[in-house]
């Protein structure tokens, strides 16, 4: 499965309004490495961080081990609000 595809719709359904949400890939200088920015309102930056972090620590775990079963690469996921 899309790495991209796969966290976009994951925090589309942590959010009140999926189409504010985006989501996109960014080449990195290390071939084994993914980097996924994702851009959600500040005022659903809580929804998707979670309390003491861990909605976005079990997100990044989920997307990480489907590129271990998949292309074997190092996930990087940041979200930032806008």
């Amino acid at each position: 499965m899309n790495l991209v595809k796969l966290t976009e719709t994951i925090i589309k359904e942590l959010v009140k309004e999926p189409d504010s949400i985006s989501v996109k890939e960014f080449p990195s200088e290390d071939d084994a490495e993914i980097i996924i920015q994702v851009m959600v309102p500040e005022d659903q930056m809580g929804k998707v961080i979670g309390k003491g972090g861990l909605t976005i620590k079990a997100l990044r775990t989920i997307v990480q081990a489907s590129s271990y079963a998949n292309e074997n690469k190092r996930v990087n996921i940041n979200v930032d609000s806008y």
